[in-house]
């Protein structure tokens, strides 16, 4: 692709072979209805320039950005590339100028060179001409009509002659300003000629004066040059020997015109040639997309088929070693599926094709999701692992959730990655909290951190971000974002860090920070820079601060609109209902934690805290004691304690027992002790005695769906159904999975299975068919299907042709029967069937493109049953409802 760097490069190292030109431009053909596409591609809007031809500014005041649109017309010329000694003509409409507009439409009806008459050169006020040619997108015959070359024209190039400084260089080369006068004329119209050079002083009627004709390439345009002599006349050898030279000085002034107008000529072929690279190589980028979606669909669809059927598997009777082999094969499988959706990422980034879903999310139930992802592996290594949100964070949010998930969980899969020590923890607090509280900030002393190992300090990872500079706004004028939340996320880590030497690539696509990282710890080094561009969609920035065998800090920051406050405008299908809030059965009771770390106090009582608990932090149990004795503390249902504590609270804890007891004699708290291994040798039977010698024990990473269960296990409630772990409770996917009729339309038999197989697990009667056409004989209405799930890509009629023929039919039966809703054997019919795309083309099937064909939802292979009845249960739960 040409950008304004390389044109103005290229134009820099050529300006040799254009000695009298003061810089070339180019500007590129717009019609109207491309006018808004392309000032959205080039970041500026089209400015107009007649009012700079009548009232001229000083260079001092020129200033671009504050000149008026281009007004409406036909068609526009916008200056797109220039030499950097005129660049101030980028943004300049060619056509809104009157000598630029009959020179640009002269020159592409002709095909030849075209020179401007004499004007003020904008910016610098002085005298010049611009010499114009037409840029073809194809090579035309000698003989094309002026209607066949203005429908090929693809743009303009000009060169731009500043006068004096052109005539005065050859004259100091050629004669001595103190001997001769020169005055060039533009005679074209002879009754009102335009001096364009006028160096002469007072003159007698009987100096010797010559004149001479002077051809600029322009056939149109006549030029003179008059030549006089200062001093008396010379002796006749004198005088033959200067008008001979005078005639050089003209010939050679037209020679150098004619060799300027064949150089344009040459910049013109050279930029023809480099807009046919440039289509070369967008259709290149195409085709390498259209590889991608089409290698992709290749590999993600028997993908499909191998992890549905693993899945399946595990529900039958094994044994453990066949488990784990499932397991691995499960695991193995995902990470495919994972590096496959990072180069495609990628190459969507690259073709500028990634877009960004508006819809409500729960923001805590989505980091809760994440966490469940790494749990697993930080418990492995003894990490702690930890997730604070803000109070001052709205709990629903308007953005895209999937791809906030995927930047934190990049930026936490790394963090664990190269973690085997310490924590890592993420912060989400708004950016007002961190412009107006220090405290907001951890510190780097060990006793103020997570797990008490030192980190960097987090401000220098966000220190440079615009969003703090007192000259830019918080909050950037988008015109979606009516009430808009700034976010600012922190991912830190204790780890290896990241070495000095590689810290300045780090967001480059495919670079790790050395060979051995691949090796070892695997990946593809896209994860970041796909994170960076994610963020930029989100009009948010992203940095860090890492320093080698203490640990790193990502923070970048996000932009989304309150949910709260658009509840009407967006629809309400994403929101995470999975989130656990105050629950009835834990309000009014209290907790006691025991931990003498801040900041994981603050971590624990945060989660503690989203079930309605009201949660006291207490260092050490010696304080508390004293805490029941002098501050009257209310009666304390439950304790949590640090693991790390329980050995040294032997003898604390039996006196700080007795205290309570003394103060309610009914007072029997039930004991928790947080850790961060699923191996502490400390677990019980879910029992408690006075003093017990094996507490329950609830193991992190905290998140409230966890600690919900774990207390109602402990605590004696009625063991509720939970949504937890971001998956949705099996037993309410049989309730509203039993009994309904399903039609799976997909050309793939082993498509057809797996998603038969998950659907009919909770209870569904599935149809299975393996073309369009036959699902659209189906879905005509009457029907008695409660939903379909459509594969996109199917021979003869694929999925985006049959939905649009189903809706078709509905809306015929609607107009039949009114509301449509008709009857059929006394059973209700409904008219509108759900319909949920199936595909493995992640680049064209995009969610915009079923939505616009009637579909109701989005599933992208290879999806698990979850992805499937997830959908599904949206539609089922509001007709329950």
């Amino acid at each position: 692709m040409v950008l304004q760097r390389t044109f103005a490069r290229y134009a820099e190292r050529t300006a040799f072979e254009r000695p009298l030109t003061s810089g070339v431009a180019y500007a590129v053909r717009v019609l109207h209805s491309e006018r808004e596409q392309f000032e959205k591609h080039q970041g500026w809007t089209i400015k107009r320039m007649d009012i700079l031809e009548q009232k001229p500014v000083h260079k001092d005041d020129y200033e671009p950005e504050a000149l008026e649109p281009s007004p409406v017309q036909e068609e526009y010329a916008p200056v797109i590339f220039a030499q950097d000694t005129v660049s101030h003509v980028i943004s300049l409409d060619l056509l809104s100028g009157k000598e630029d507009r009959d020179n640009v439409l002269r020159a592409r009806a002709s095909g030849k060179g075209v020179l401007t008459a004499p004007f003020r050169l904008i910016k610098t006020n002085r005298l010049g001409v611009i010499l114009t040619f037409a840029v073809y997108k194809m090579d035309l015959p000698s003989n094309a009509t002026p209607n066949e070359r203005i429908q090929a024209t693809a743009g303009y190039i000009g060169g731009i002659f500043h006068i004096q400084s052109l005539v005065e260089k050859l004259l100091q080369q050629l004669a001595s300003k103190q001997t001769i006068d020169v005055t060039v004329l533009d005679t074209t119209n002879q009754s009102y000629p335009i001096s364009m050079y006028d160096s002469s002083s007072n003159t007698s009627d009987n100096d010797l004066s010559y004149v001479s004709m002077l051809n600029f390439g322009d056939p149109l345009r006549k030029h003179e040059m008059h030549c006089r002599f200062k001093e008396k006349a010379p002796w006749p050898l004198l005088e033959m020997a200067t008008s001979t030279g005078i005639l050089v000085i003209a010939l050679l002034l037209g020679h150098i015109f004619h060799a300027t107008m064949i150089r344009i000529a040459k910049v013109e072929d050279d930029c023809r040639k480099m807009m046919e690279l440039k289509k070369r190589a967008e259709a290149a980028d195409v085709a390498k997309s259209q590889f991608l979606a089409t290698v992709s669909h290749e590999i993600r669809t028997p993908m499909n088929g191998v992890l549905g059927m693993l899945q399946m598997l595990m529900d039958t009777d094994l044994d453990v070693t066949q488990q784990d082999y499932v397991r691995t094969a499960q695991e193995s499988g995902k990470a495919l599926v994972s590096l496959i959706n990072e180069v495609l990422d990628q190459a969507k980034i690259e073709s500028g094709k990634l877009e960004l879903e508006a819809v409500q999310f729960d923001l805590r139930a989505t980091l809760d999701d994440v966490l469940s992802l790494f749990s697993g592996k930080s418990q492995e290594k003894g990490v702690e692992l930890g997730v604070y949100v803000s109070d001052r964070v709205p709990k629903i949010l308007i953005g895209d959730p999937g791809r906030f998930r995927q930047i934190i969980t990049n930026l936490m899969g790394n963090s664990i990655k190269f973690t085997d020590r310490g924590h890592v923890f993420v912060t989400v607090h708004l950016i007002e909290e961190v412009m107006d509280s220090i405290d907001v900030e951890t510190e780097s002393s060990p006793q103020n951190t997570l797990s008490g190992f030192p980190v960097p300090k987090r401000r220098l990872s966000w220190s440079k971000f615009r969003s703090f500079s007192q000259e830019v706004p918080i909050c950037p004028s988008v015109s979606l974002i009516s009430d808009p939340i700034n976010l600012i996320v922190s991912v830190e880590d204790t780890g290896e860090g990241i070495p000095l030497e590689a810290q300045s690539r780090i967001f480059t696509p495919f670079v790790q920070v050395g060979p051995s990282i691949s090796r070892t710890h695997g990946g593809t080094g896209i994860g970041l820079s796909i994170s960076k561009y994610l963020v930029g969609l989100m009009n948010g920035e992203i940095g860090f601060v890492s320093i080698p065998q203490v640990g790193s800090t990502f923070t970048f920051t996000a932009v989304f609109n309150n949910g709260h406050s658009n509840l009407g405008e967006f629809g309400g299908p994403q929101i995470n209902t999975q989130s656990i809030l105050s629950t009835s059965e834990f309000h009014g009771m209290t907790a006691l934690l025991v931990d003498p770390r801040p900041v994981r106090a603050k971590l624990s009582r945060y989660h503690v805290q989203r079930l309605g608990i009201c949660v006291e932090v207490v260092p050490d149990l010696t304080y508390g004691s004293w805490s029941v004795l002098n501050c009257g503390m209310v009666k304390i249902d439950m304790i949590l304690m640090e693991e790390e504590l329980w050995d040294d609270s032997s003898s604390s804890l039996p006196i700080f027992l007795n205290h309570l007891r003394d103060n309610d004699p009914g007072a029997v708290p039930k004991l928790f002790l947080l850790t961060n291994s699923v191996s502490s040798s400390r677990t019980s039977n879910g029992t408690t005695t006075a003093i017990p010698s094996k507490p329950a024990v609830i193991t992190k990473p905290l998140r409230a769906s966890m600690i919900a269960t774990s207390l109602r296990r402990v605590m004696g409630f009625r063991n509720r159904t939970d949504l937890r772990n971001g998956e949705t409770s099996r037993l309410a996917l049989r309730n509203l999975l039993q009994g309904r009729k399903i039609l799976v339309v997909d050309d793939n038999d082993v498509n057809l299975k797996v998603a038969a197989g998950a659907l009919k697990k909770y209870g569904a009667d599935v149809v299975c068919e393996n073309s369009g056409s036959k699902a659209i004989s189906l879905l005509k209405p009457p029907h008695q299907f409660d939903a379909c799930f459509m594969d996109i890509q199917m021979p003869v009629i694929d999925g985006f042709e049959a939905t649009k023929r189903i809706r078709e039919a509905e809306r015929s039966f609607s107009g039949e029967y009114g509301r449509g809703n008709g009857s059929q054997d006394g059973k209700a019919v409904n008219c509108h069937v759900p319909i949920l795309a199936m595909t493995a083309d992640v680049i064209q099937a995009t969610h915009e493109e079923c939505i616009q064909c009637g579909m109701d939802g989005y599933v992208s292979k290879p999806f698990e049953a979850e992805q499937l009845y997830r959908e599904v249960s949206q539609f089922f739960a509001s007709q329950t409802n």
